[in-house]
């Protein structure tokens, strides 16, 4: 230790302004807020690199795990979370086998979506058969009228099973405000059951029953803060009326339950959880509760459904992998790993073990369980943690001054933001500003549909389009770009792009890949080439290969003296197609040339454009 001291001692610690200036040097003369700094969606810059002195005044950094305001996590000597994996229970037995069986293959939490009419005594117990209730959490889903009932029959199933009720962890996910978001139906009448079921579970205190599902923001397109945001002024709305109503506020505030969504933003995702902590411990701290344990946030993650993908599925799981890795290094309580087939079909016994076996490995091998707060003293962490917590408390702030959420929510505000937030994620896309990895970009040029289709959300209580109140468009981001896929395949013939490579090795090369990754986005062939020693050369052969699309790819100074000859020679036999922009496009355009693609354009209508021209 003592000679470590000396080595360190021996070097002058940099300053900030030191590493400024060394990379200024290194831009040469680049903008260094263009270049380094990033603007996020969430409102806020990042910088390139943070230091000690960025923390400076952030009272959080300070505190424990396990102690006020939380923002490293509620535990003080493990981060174990639940494993949870949620059954649709259409056969209340073939549901029971299918539970008891992932019970034992790493599950240690189950959420049984249970329909309205199969809400009795009989079907709980033949679902809950052989499960021992204190070993594991378990979570019910059902109509937000029935919830009451379902609470009731739990108890006294609970009392005949004799088990130990003190013992017993799980939810009842009641939200009906969920339902105004989701459907535009007016269900503000049903929160009065709040205090009811509450009250029915009065011998169950580790049973959360009152709902905040931001998870449906999230699968809607909304920012981060914005999830954050909307669910903190989600919770406080219930906390509100609970205590109003005259519920305790230790008691309301432990009722509550946070279900939220994980995007693929690694660090800012596991910020959001942290940030998340630190406000919603301020929020029920100002109900003056009796005890600091009522303001710990309770988190139920889902790994996003909004950025998940039909066309090369198995990209899904890279993307939930990296969100469950979000999640747990963010202390969540407990993890739904989405399947990766759920955007085409009812996950398979496959899709679902891998999706079980996504957080197991992050248990049993990465061993991310036994660190708590392992993202705690990160400068950069630290600061998105504060960053994301100013502005999702901006937020917060704008809704309650506006009559709060479910005020909001009936007015349509909510829906109104997120889904303009939803249409400017799917702008983006279309532009490649937002990548997604085998939709937009680096598409399986060889894969096919192969008889997959979309599926469409459902719900047991049907939808209402008729509704005064605007509902949440829950459309994936690549949908968009799989209906032009799944339209290209239904046609009769399948457009073949053929590169007409010419001129400068690099130039030619970069710009053939990059129209093949355009043009396959679309479902088309596409066909490379090595080059041309003349254009009349490279045409000939596109025709040869049936092409139905001829793009021509070299260096901005060759295409002056390329580009014309060849689509002269082409002679409309084929579309012709500029790779790039270059300085020369006014010409080119005069000789009527009039396709150009290059990363400014809109890869999602120029591709439309295509398929009406060529699709039959």
């Amino acid at each position: 230790m003592a000679n470590r001291e000396k080595l360190f001692s021996e070097f002058q610690a940099p300053t900030t302004q030191e590493w400024l200036d060394k990379i200024e040097v290194d831009l040469k003369g680049a903008d260094f807020q263009k270049r380094l700094v990033w603007r996020t969606n969430e409102g806020f810059n990042v910088q390139p690199f943070y230091r000690r002195e960025d923390l400076e005044g952030l009272k959080a950094v300070d505190a424990l795990p396990g102690e006020f305001p939380f923002v490293r996590g509620n535990k003080t000597d493990n981060n174990l979370w639940y494993v949870r994996q949620d059954i649709c229970v259409d056969d209340a037995k073939a549901a029971n086998a299918k539970a008891l069986d992932i019970l034992n293959r790493g599950v240690d939490s189950i959420g049984f979506n249970i329909p309205a009419d199969s809400v009795n005594a009989q079907t709980l117990a033949t679902l809950l058969e052989g499960i021992c209730p204190e070993c594991v959490e378990l979570n019910f889903t059902t109509c937000q009228c029935h919830c009451v009932e379902l609470a009731q029959l739990l108890v006294a199933y609970f009392k005949e099973q004799k088990a130990d009720l003190t013992k017993l962890e799980g939810s009842i996910n009641f939200d009906p405000i969920e339902k105004i978001l989701l459907k535009g139906k007016d269900t503000s009448a049903v929160v009065a059951q709040a205090k009811p079921l509450i009250e029915a579970l009065a011998e169950l205190p580790n049973y959360r029953c009152v709902n905040v599902n931001s998870v449906s923001l999230n699968n809607s397109g909304a920012y981060i803060y914005q999830e954050l945001g909307y669910a903190l002024a989600w919770g406080n709305e219930y906390l509100h009326a609970l205590v109003e109503s005259g519920i305790d506020a230790l008691q309301a505030a432990k009722r509550i339950k946070f279900n939220m969504g994980v995007s693929e933003n690694y660090f800012m995702e596991i910020a959001k959880f942290r940030a998340g902590r630190l406000l919603w411990a301020q929020i029920v701290k100002q109900y003056e509760p009796a005890c600091d344990c009522a303001c710990q946030m309770h988190v139920c993650a889902y790994t996003s459904e909004y950025n998940q993908t039909m066309f090369d599925s198995y990209v899904n799981l890279l993307r939930s992998q990296t969100e469950a890795m979000s999640a747990a290094i963010g202390n969540v309580d407990s993890i739904v790993v989405t399947p990766f087939d759920k955007p085409y079909q009812t996950p398979d016994d496959f899709s679902e073990r891998l999706a079980r076996n996504q957080q197991l490995l992050l248990k049993e091998e990465a061993h991310f369980d036994k660190l708590v707060d392992v993202a705690g003293g990160s400068y950069y962490i630290e600061h998105l943690t504060d960053a994301i917590a100013q502005q999702a408390w901006q937020l917060f702030l704008d809704v309650e001054q506006n009559g709060g959420f479910l005020a909001q929510a009936l007015a349509g505000k909510v829906q109104e933001v997120i889904n303009t937030s939803n249409t400017k994620r799917h702008a983006d896309a279309a532009k490649r500003k937002e990548f997604m990895l085998g939709t937009n970009q680096f598409p399986n040029f060889n894969e096919t549909a192969e008889g997959k289709k979309p599926t469409n959300c459902a719900c047991c209580c049907g939808g209402h389009a008729d509704s005064a109140i605007p509902a949440l468009n829950r459309s994936r981001l690549a949908s968009e770009f799989e209906d032009l896929r799944l339209q290209t395949e239904a046609a009769a013939h399948q457009p073949v792009a053929f590169m007409l490579t010419i001129g400068n090795l690099a130039m030619r090369q970069a710009r053939a890949q990059f129209s093949c990754n355009f043009l396959a986005c679309a479902g088309y062939k596409v066909i490379d080439n090595l080059g041309f020693p003349t254009v009349e050369e490279g045409v000939d052969a596109a025709l040869k290969a049936g092409a139905d699309i001829v793009v021509i790819c070299s260096s901005d100074d060759e295409y002056a003296e390329y580009a014309i000859p060849a689509f002269n020679y082409l002679n409309g036999r084929a579309m012709f197609v500029v790779a790039g922009a270059p300085a020369c496009s006014d010409e080119l355009k005069a000789a009527g040339i009039e396709n150009f693609i290059h990363v400014k354009v809109n890869q999602l209508e120029t591709l439309r454009e295509y398929n009406a021209k060529l699709l039959k």
